[in-house]
């Protein structure tokens, strides 16, 4: 069967959110920025990459009737467990306690791929939550996308392993530029500091080129909402957080039309196949 590639037709802005190690909050992140672009009249695609630990639905309050692994075993095709789980924002469900999806091998990318790139949707965003660490579904994620936005927090593990992330993608698969999100700090100008002290340890190192998406403080608001798995825009939309997602959601959204046009799903497409 040849897929169609209706993405091709539309400029999809294509954004991982990735991080070194677990713990970082990159679900919540992640889910939250979706519903703040959806508010603006954007549609957005969350892909769940993080296979095998999916939990994006929860988060949502949606339960999912397939995943990934239905797609890899040919039981089921994407429009069927592809589920909208706001206005704007459709997700395509991980699978969660799957541990075959973490070793899934290039034939079997190329299947979810292929089934993504024929949905008869247009996008204007692609947001795919990555696994933590460097293995191979991580790095073939990450370097697909035009931007790879880097959660990192105060934990200096958090803060060793993300260089350690970026280090591998810069080296062994040339990318060169990465976003950084400040992620469970105290407020925005400890968000600030650790970029700062993040930027200034990889400048020294590495040639890659950092942008400062910005901090999201760790309120008790958004601890609250976390611990119950719910999203801070729903649970406090006027709450530190929620601002800083806010904001930060319009940083990406400004940023939107400067992206090469070269790049976006046609990218994605290319890469994660081989053809590029």
């Amino acid at each position: 069967m040849k897929y169609m590639r209706p993405f091709e037709l539309h400029r999809t802005r294509t954004i991982s959110v990735t991080s070194g190690k677990g713990g970082v909050g990159k679900t919540t992140v992640i889910a939250n920025l979706a519903l703040s672009l959806a508010k603006k009249g954007k549609k957005v695609l969350i892909l769940d990459g993080d296979l095998g630990m999916a939990n994006v639905d929860i988060f949502f309050g949606v339960k999912s009737q397939g995943n990934v692994h239905d797609i890899i075993s040919g039981s089921k095709e994407m429009h069927e467990i592809l589920i909208q789980v706001s206005e704007n924002v459709f997700l395509v469900p991980g699978g969660s306690g799957v541990v075959k999806l973490n070793q899934m091998n290039h034939f079997e990318r190329r299947a979810v791929i292929e089934a993504v790139g024929a949905l008869p949707m247009r996008f204007d965003y692609l947001l795919i939550d990555t696994a933590t660490g460097i293995n191979e579904n991580v790095l073939f994620l990450n370097t697909a996308v035009q931007t790879v936005a880097v959660v990192i927090t105060p934990d200096p593990a958090s803060f060793t392993d993300a260089y350690a992330l970026i280090k591998i993608l810069s080296l062994k698969f040339k990318v060169n530029h990465f976003s950084i999100i400040c992620n469970q700090v105290g407020n925005q100008e400890e968000g600030l500091s650790l970029y700062k002290r993040f930027h200034d340890v990889v400048n020294k190192f590495l040639l890659v080129g950092l942008e400062y998406l910005g901090a999201i403080p760790q309120d008790e608001n958004l601890r609250k909402a976390t611990q119950m798995q719910r999203l801070i825009l729903r649970q406090d939309a006027n709450s530190l957080s929620a601002l800083a997602i806010r904001r930060m959601a319009d940083q990406i959204d400004s940023s939107s039309r400067h992206v090469d046009s070269g790049g976006g799903m046609q990218l994605f497409w290319d890469q994660v196949i081989g053809c590029a």
